[in-house]
């Protein structure tokens, strides 16, 4: 990898720890980048997996003020995270490479419909949860759809944020921050979890992950800055061209 492209993984990187804090799907940027470089998709998947694991970590950093109070909730959550995160990479280690790369362009796809939606979906989640702010408890349905997401997230994860938010919008009765705080935090242990698996048992490019995760960091912290401050268009647009252009090598190659 020459160090112009090294430059435009670590900016990549940036990019996607800004749109996971923010929004999610920040693979759909990091992924299709790698495999322009020549990074094949499986390494690319756990390499990447892994070196956003620091950004994801940094977001919900970020957003700890919006934590304060949700201890239990997150405790229990994470359990669903955790579990479904082990089961996702286990999936993506012992099934063949050729099923990775046959299902990755639907995933993608998904990913793709997800951002595009994403506006009127939220808009929906806003007003039930205005409509039942005195609601006691989480829908009973929350910690299985959060588990059915953790194995979605560790097998690829392009826009696993985008489906927490809304299972937490619409199952969880608390402001979308708070819900987005909650949604940072799984997200760091599915990518944690995940992460660790690959390190030890997948063919991972540290050079990559150190690429990755450098980036990330920065854009975590920054997304959790100036996240509600940036234009949704503008970063949905972004994650769109990129999907389309991941869709095209991956169905060209």
């Amino acid at each position: 990898m020459s160090p112009l492209e090294s430059l435009l993984v670590v900016l990549a990187g940036v990019a996607a720890g800004t749109i996971n804090t923010v929004v999610g799907s920040g693979t759909l940027i990091t992924f299709p980048t790698l495999l322009t470089f020549g990074v094949p998709p499986v390494t690319a998947n756990v390499s990447n997996n892994i070196g956003l694991v620091p950004g994801s970590v940094a977001g919900a950093l970020g957003y700890r003020e919006e934590l304060r109070g949700q201890r239990s909730r997150v405790l229990r959550l994470a359990s669903a995270s955790i579990l479904g995160a082990a089961a996702g990479a286990v999936l993506l280690l012992v099934l063949p490479e050729g099923a990775f790369a046959a299902i990755v362009p639907a995933l993608i796809l998904l990913g793709l419909v997800l951002v595009v939606v994403q506006p009127r979906l939220s808009e929906r989640v806003r007003r039930r949860a205005e409509g039942r702010e005195a609601a006691p408890a989480d829908a009973w349905w929350v910690w299985p759809a959060v588990l059915l997401c953790g194995v979605y997230g560790g097998y690829f994860g392009a826009a696993q944020g985008v489906l927490l938010m809304g299972v937490l919008g619409i199952g969880v009765a608390q402001s979308l921050q708070h819900s987005n705080a909650v949604k940072n935090v799984l997200a760091a242990f599915v990518n944690g979890v995940a992460g660790l698996i690959f390190a030890v048992v997948a063919d991972v490019d540290w050079r990559v992950v150190a690429l990755i995760g450098a980036g990330s960091v920065v854009g975590g912290l920054l997304g959790a800055r100036v996240g509600r401050r940036l234009p949704p268009t503008g970063l949905r647009a972004a994650i769109v061209v990129v999907g389309v252009v991941a869709l095209v090598v991956l169905l060209t190659t």
